[in-house]
Formats: structure tokens, sequence, C-alpha cells
């Protein structure tokens, strides 16, 4: 048997792992950093499940081979996954985690209540008042994750329909649910029932989904972003549960980190809360036919190749198409051709581009693209109007000019990329398909822009070919 680790020795090592904690928030705000910050979260993880280790279970040797075990499977499958996913599917994982997150505070929470003298908390028909509130707000935020990130994996993964469910009455759906959990959590707390706790988890598992049914595709950056806030929030309300400090830190920083985020990202969208939770944005209605039918103007590689050779400033603004070809490395291989012959090459990046927060960051910078080159929205607009041609890869709501133009869109007020005024925009694209929203791109049928239809992996590996002197499709 191992003897314990001193208190001091255990609030040293939980401050340690909080301190990188914060370093790893610090690190991930830049892609300069973000390696740097991930190393730091690693460390910090490591320190904190040592510290967890030594402190809770010194004399059941026991414990230490269950824990070793479910780490070192939890590890494995963590590991091969990580290698095996690709990064288009990175929304997708994001929200398998989050799912899991919440799932492992429904289980300590019933751990916690079937057992409460192994947690300290009392025993069995006396637990402590506040622990039971604290367990009970656990595991319905709980539940809640887990069930609305099962949903979010569903709809990112193309398992369910990306466009808004609606459900007739969902909003006294939801606030039935809501009152009826207030009163179950009184009720749990006064009598304790085992009962009461199953039905506060059935209660938020419904709840979960029935809040992200609704929510259409064009908001699930958001969606995701508030998720992990909730599976923070989760994370905090068992830290104690369990007594433990630093759990309660790790979740209060993954929470609040969390809603930051979700703020800049309706504030990128023109969206608020409310409406993120129950606008089901992308829910379009079918309008009239006005006039004769839109039309676009389809240009070859060739021609593309031949203007960007006499181009000096070119901005190329990827999206979530760019992400399901997988492009990233071809594009790297146009800029550097650009790069070649002098050309100014500069990457507008939208802050809800793809699937989640900072997707096309991880897979321009996957590609080896320079940070200095990435230039965010609100930095790059301002020199559009001196760019000589904009090259858009599967973006498509994020460029669409009837966000500033068209009051009755689903997008008007959402902060666009400027790319209609480019000189010239090329637009790559699978298909005439509207994006998330659901709409039409204004951009499409403007005189200034060509499309290239196909996937954006093989139309880049032309223009690629085409700039370097070879020819051929493939």
């Amino acid at each position: 048997m191992m003897p314990a680790m001193s208190p001091n020795l255990a609030a040293g090592l939980y401050l340690a792992s909080g301190v990188l904690f914060i370093l790893a928030l610090r690190g991930l705000s830049s892609p300069a950093t973000s390696r740097r910050g991930n190393y730091a979260g690693m460390l910090g993880m490591a320190i904190a499940m040592g510290t967890t280790l030594a402190v809770a279970a010194p004399q059941l040797p026991i414990t230490w081979y269950l824990l070793g075990g479910g780490l070192g499977l939890g590890g494995l499958i963590g590991a091969v996954t990580a290698r095996r996913i690709p990064m288009t599917a990175m929304p997708e994982l994001v929200a398998a985690v989050h799912s899991l997150v919440g799932l492992a505070a429904v289980f300590v929470a019933a751990s916690a209540l079937y057992a409460p003298d192994s947690f300290g908390i009392g025993e069995a028909g006396a637990i402590h008042p506040a622990s039971l509130i604290e367990m009970s707000l656990g595991v319905a935020i709980g539940a809640i994750t887990f069930t609305g990130s099962v949903i979010a994996f569903l709809k990112l993964d193309g398992r369910m329909s990306g466009k808004p469910i609606m459900i007739g009455g969902r909003h006294l759906i939801n606030a039935a649910l809501g009152i009826a959990l207030v009163v179950l959590i009184v009720l749990l707390v006064t009598t304790e029932a085992k009962l009461v706790f199953w039905l506060i988890v059935a209660a938020s598992l419904l709840l979960g989904v029935l809040l992200i049914i609704p929510i259409g595709g064009a908001d699930m950056p958001t969606v995701i972003s508030l998720l992990n806030s909730y599976a923070g929030l989760s994370a905090v309300a068992m830290g104690f549960v369990l007594q433990n400090k630093l759990l309660i830190i790790a979740g209060a920083l993954d929470g609040s980190s969390g809603f930051i985020l979700s703020v800049i990202m309706c504030k990128a969208m023109n969206r608020s809360f409310t409406n993120v939770l129950f606008g089901a944005f992308g829910q379009v209605q079918a309008a009239a036919v006005k006039g004769e039918a839109k039309t676009v103007k389809s240009a070859t590689p060739q021609d593309v190749a031949d203007l960007l050779t006499n181009a000096d400033r070119v901005v190329i603004i990827p999206g979530y198409g760019m992400a399901v070809a997988q492009a990233q490395h071809k594009v790297r291989e146009l800029y550097d051709q650009l790069k070649k012959r002098g050309i100014t090459v500069k990457f507008a990046i939208h802050p809800v581009a793809g699937r989640m927060p900072g997707h096309m960051n991880v897979l321009l910078a996957e590609a080896d693209i320079p940070y200095t080159d990435l230039v965010e929205m609100d930095e790059i607009n301002h020199d559009m109007a001196q760019c000589d041609v904009a090259l858009v890869i599967g973006a498509n709501d994020v460029v669409n000019p009837a966000a500033r133009t068209e009051k009755t869109s689903p997008i008007y007020g959402m902060p666009i990329i400027d790319a209609d005024r480019a000189r010239t925009v090329f637009a790559i694209k699978r298909s005439k398909n509207p994006g998330f929203a659901g709409i039409d791109n204004e951009l499409y049928f403007s005189d200034k822009t060509w499309m290239l239809f196909g996937d954006a992996k093989n139309v880049i590996g032309e223009l690629v070919k085409q700039l370097s002197g070879g020819s051929g499709m493939h």
C-alpha cells in the first residue's frame, strides 16, 4: 500500500494544474501559440489525474488497477480516433466529446447518490442538502449536454437533416420541462428518492433533444461552443459534489470560455442567444419566383489561372466545401505557385466559416499556411476593394451580399466577408445547392463572378497544374 499524499502537496499540484490550464487557454487563443497551449493543457491534465489518483486511492490497490486500466483503454481509443479522424470530421468529434462529458456527469451524480459515504457527502438517507442541490444541477446540465451533443453530432455528420426540425408547441413543452426540473430538484433535496433522480435524468435528456433539434445547420458553430459551456458547467457541479477544487477550476474555465466564444459567434452572425436556441435559424419560407430565373457564368481552370497570373493581390476565402473536399493541401500548393510569381496572397477567415469555431484556421494550419497570411474578417474587409481576385472555395452564406441588402433574408444583418467588392470573383462549388441557411447566394449571380463547379480538391489541383505549366484534369 502506498502512503497517502499530504494535503499540502496535493493542493500545490492542483494549483500547478490550474495554472497550466489557464496557460493552455491563453496559448489556444492564437494559432502561433496553439501547439504550446495544447502541451500545457496535456501536462496539466496528467498532473491532475495523477494527483487525484494518489489522493483518492492510496490504500486500495484494486482502485489503481481499475482506474489505470480505464485510463489506458480510454487513452488508446482516443489516440486511435485522433489519428484516424479526418480534419473534416473535427466538429463531429468535438460534439461527441461533449456528449461524453455530460454522460460522465450523470454517472458521477448517480454514484454519489447511491454511495454518498464514499464521496464524503453524508450517508444514505442523510445526504447533505447542499450536495443534493449540486448533484441535481450537475446531472440536469450533464444530461442536457449529452443528448444535445448527440443531436448536434447527428446533424453535423449528415445522419439527421441539418434543417430545423420543428415540433408544434415546442416552447410550451420546453417551459413545462424546465418547471418540472425545478420541482423535481426540490423533491430530490427533500426526499432523496432515487426515482426522482432518474426522473430528473429523463426530463433533462428530453430537454436536450428538444433544444437542439429546431436549430439549423447555420447555427452549428455557436451550438458547439454553447454545448462546450454546458459541459464545463456540469463539471463544476460535479467538482462541488466530489469536493475537488481542480475540477471546479477546470469546469469554470471550460464553461466561461465556451460562453465567451458563443457570444463572439453570435456577434459574428448578428444573432442573440435567444435566437440561436429558439429561433430555428435556417428555416426559409419559399418565395415566389419573380422575373426570369437567375443564371450563373462558368469559367474553366485555364481562365482562372490566366487571370490569377496577372493579378497583384489575391484573397482566398475558404469555407466548408474546402473541408469536405480535404483540399487544404492543394490550397497550399496554389498558394506557393502564386507567391512564386510575387503575388500578394491572403486568406480571409470568417468566424463561423465551417462547422465549428476556428475550423478554417485548423485546416489551413494543417497545410502549414503561414499564420501571418490568415486575416480575420474585420481586417480583410478594409482591403477587399483593392483585391484583384477573390477566390471563394466552398464558402457560401459568409460571402452572401443578401446579408447586407435583403431585409427578408434569414441572414440579414450577419457580418460577411465583402467578396463582392473585389474586382473579380471566382467561386468553387460542388453544385448549385444553397448553403446552411437554405438560400441562394446573390454573389454567384453577380456580373463579376465566375463559377467553377466541382470538387474543390480537383479544381484547385487543376489550377496548380495550369499555373505550373501542366494541363488536363483528372
